[in-house]
């Protein structure tokens, strides 16, 4: 084996990627996690408080409007995320990405889907707990 080749290998994974694309593999999946998570709160705040949580004609279940329009701008501001690799949750970021009117609907929907997550989806909310646990110390 030549010694390019050896290099070659040896900067990449046992998944047979190159160092940057698992780590960008990661990025992706944690912010893909974190959009499934805010979006199940919203959900559940929307189901609970709003009332007018309805089925649509296929029997699918979908947001009001007001909750659908939350759901979409936290999607977009997570994917425009420039710090997403670092932090764990937006109230431990430095850099605030959204409006202030949508800071305190967001804030208003996790204070109330927060504690009902223990309930609804135990291990996501365990999994918060420890990940808030752990950027605490890392903060320290």
């Amino acid at each position: 084996m030549s010694k390019s080749s050896e290099k070659a290998l040896a900067g990449r994974s046992r998944s047979n990627q190159s160092p940057a694309k698992v780590d960008s593999s990661r990025v992706g999946a944690k912010r893909d996690r974190e959009k499934r998570v805010v979006s199940l709160m919203i959900s559940l705040y929307c189901r609970k408080k709003h009332g007018n949580f309805w089925k649509s004609y296929r029997g699918n279940s979908s947001l009001c409007a007001e909750c659908a329009e939350l759901d979409r701008y936290v999607r977009q501001q997570t994917d425009r995320c420039p710090v997403i690799a670092t932090k764990t949750f937006c109230s431990n970021c430095r850099v605030h990405c959204y409006t202030p009117e949508m800071r305190e609907r967001i804030k208003t929907v996790m204070r109330f889907s927060g504690p009902r997550m223990l309930f609804y989806h135990p291990i996501k909310a365990i999994r918060h707990v420890i990940e808030s646990k752990r950027e605490k110390k890392r903060l320290v």
